[in-house]
């Protein structure tokens, strides 16, 4: 099967292309790789710029996954133009390309956070979505966009939890991460607030997830996330595996959210990771000097709960 991925070169990205090519699929890569290129030797690589990228150079792919975005709330305040660009732009202009191949399925990673605030505590897909953030409002835009075209090809939406664990291309701008470098390097996690919830799923599940939807004959909007902790407990289960000092410190910040994945469950999902083993993978990769070079990557990739 032969895959392209846009966006396969960042934190997310870099796992999923490296982990589906050593699965004997045929994958491409399109990314602007400005973050370096930590993708093997099996991967295609196109470097590119989806806002100005011309899709119809490409060959027939029998899925497309599109990870690309500015990857936090932030980054899309700095510059709402490339948000927008990048974003429902872009999307329109790959569905396109996907109806004019006639590509068979197309997966876009939307966002857990895209509902809100939410008094439910089963945060399920049926519920409206309420954005805050210009990344949110965006990827809302994106999804109504990629339903447009349900009945042209098979449209998945998925919308992730916080995502946490290890990766050649590290992320460390997101609270699980932030806080196990902050314990390990720094002796010291800092809380703004800390009773706000944030919901939460390993990296590995996160990638096996698309595993799963390349191989399942579905469609629709899918949660995944399977843990909703406090900013607070977060920070607590950090200090379990990483012995720190916890300080907390007033905020105005009040975004909390929790998902529900019974859906994803029910079509035949099996999560195999949480929240501790991608602390426990990430202080092995501190205590390794994180040198991406150094670090087998792909040995028992997947093996259950290794680290605990």
């Amino acid at each position: 099967m032969h895959i392209l991925i846009i966006g396969g070169a960042g934190y997310i990205g870099t796992n999923l292309c490296n982990y589906l090519s050593n699965k004997k699929f045929h994958i491409t890569c399109l990314d602007t790789f400005w973050f370096g290129n930590f993708l093997n030797k099996r991967v295609k690589k196109i470097k590119a710029d989806i806002r100005n990228f011309d899709f119809n150079k490409l060959g027939k792919f029998d899925c497309v996954i599109n990870l690309a975005y500015l990857s936090n709330d932030p980054l899309c305040e700095v510059d709402a133009r490339h948000t927008w660009e990048s974003g429902p732009l872009s999307v329109y202009k790959i569905l396109e390309f996907c109806k004019k191949k006639k590509i068979k399925k197309f997966i876009f990673a939307s966002s857990g956070s895209i509902y809100g605030l939410k008094k439910e505590k089963n945060v399920t897909e049926k519920l409206g979505l309420d954005p805050l953030t210009d990344y949110n409002k965006s990827k809302m835009i994106c999804e109504k966009v990629v339903e447009s075209y349900d009945k042209t090809l098979d449209t998945i939406i998925v919308r992730p939890a916080t995502v946490c664990g290890a990766s050649p291309r590290l992320r460390l701008d997101v609270v699980l991460n932030l806080f196990c470098y902050q314990a390990y390097f720094k002796k010291k996690i800092s809380i703004l607030g800390g009773k706000q919830t944030r919901p939460l799923v390993n990296i590995k599940d996160m990638i096996r997830s698309y595993e799963f939807f390349i191989k399942k004959n579905l469609k629709g909007c899918f949660n995944l996330g399977f843990e909703n902790k406090t900013v607070e407990q977060i920070a607590k289960d950090v200090c379990s595996v990483i012995p720190c000092n916890i300080s907390v410190l007033k905020s105005n910040d009040n975004r909390s959210y929790r998902i529900n994945s019974d859906k994803i469950l029910k079509a035949g999902f099996k999560p195999e990771f949480d929240s501790m083993d991608a602390i426990y993978e990430l202080k092995k990769i501190f205590d390794n000097n994180f040198k991406p070079s150094t670090i087998n990557w792909n040995l028992n990739w997947l093996s259950k709960r290794k680290y605990i």
